[in-house]
């Protein structure tokens, strides 16, 4: 017998401490499925989550984070095209100047409230939590899921 599992990734909310509003950085990805994204990635074999998502956040953007928060995990099998992965959502800060790098197409520093409308994997919904949870300290909830 064959098992199939899903595949571990990480994002990381990127909060920009350094200028006004807390913007949040994402990237244009370069890959398939094209689009602006939430950094992130692949977790390595034998990689805990927590550097998983510090080296895919340098990997991808040029930024040293430092991790402030997990968010959720997001699991719908349905959430990237590729295949069936689950994403543990970190939020994290940095201060300085992204650079776009390795994955990363472009990088772009938003707004919270001027977000690009063409987002990859659920990463509308991913932010849309991110905000509930930082303006309203309304995390999501498995029983709403």
């Amino acid at each position: 017998m064959t098992y199939r599992n899903p595949v571990p990734t990480v994002d990381i909310i990127i909060e920009l401490h350094d200028r006004p509003h807390r913007p949040i950085v994402l990237i244009e990805r370069r890959n398939p499925p094209l689009g602006w994204a939430i950094p992130g990635g692949f977790v390595d074999y034998g990689e805990m989550l927590e550097t998983a998502a510090r080296r895919e956040a340098k990997e991808e953007t040029g930024l040293t984070v430092t991790l402030i928060d997990q968010l959720y995990v997001y699991s719908d099998p349905q959430r990237d095209p590729r295949q069936h992965t689950l994403s543990i959502v970190f939020i994290a800060t940095a201060i300085g100047e992204p650079i776009a790098q390795d994955d990363a197409l472009r990088v772009g520093i938003f707004e919270p409230w001027n977000f690009p409308q063409r987002l990859c994997f659920d990463h509308d919904r991913v932010l849309a939590d991110y905000l509930l949870y930082r303006h309203y300290g309304q995390r999501p909830s498995p029983q709403k899921r």
